[in-house]
């Protein structure tokens, strides 16, 4: 129970960050949330909207691992070390803040999600 609840909190984060990235990336609050001038927002968009489908995938993965129920044990364990393994890359290479916005929850709900809470 309370693993699928953190799966389902990741996997919100995850819309969240891909509506961010697909939806708001060249408009003030994208530069703030990222720290991007106008300039580069701008010419970076394309590539923000791919990094936000990306996302998606792993959101609908998530989606799907709690759709399945006690069937998708396997798929929510696979996701969400997806999550956690992109957020250690991302921490290590744009900023620390993303550690903690996306390893930390997926980490938790792993942990969770092994144990059976």
């Amino acid at each position: 129970m309370i693993g699928n609840i953190l799966v389902g909190l990741v996997a919100l984060i995850h819309v969240y960050i891909v509506y961010l990235e697909m939806v708001l990336w060249d408009t003030p609050r994208g530069h703030k949330t990222f720290r991007l001038t106008p300039e580069f927002a701008s010419a970076s968009k394309v590539l923000a909207a791919n990094q936000g489908l990306y996302n998606g995938f792993l959101a609908a993965g998530l989606i799907w691992g709690l759709y399945l129920g006690a069937g998708g044990f396997q798929v929510k364990v696979f996701f969400l070390l997806c999550v956690a393994i992109a957020g250690l890359y991302g921490a290590a290479t744009v900023g620390r803040k993303i550690l903690y916005i996306q390893t930390v929850p997926a980490a938790a709900a792993l942990i969770a999600v092994w144990l059976g809470w």
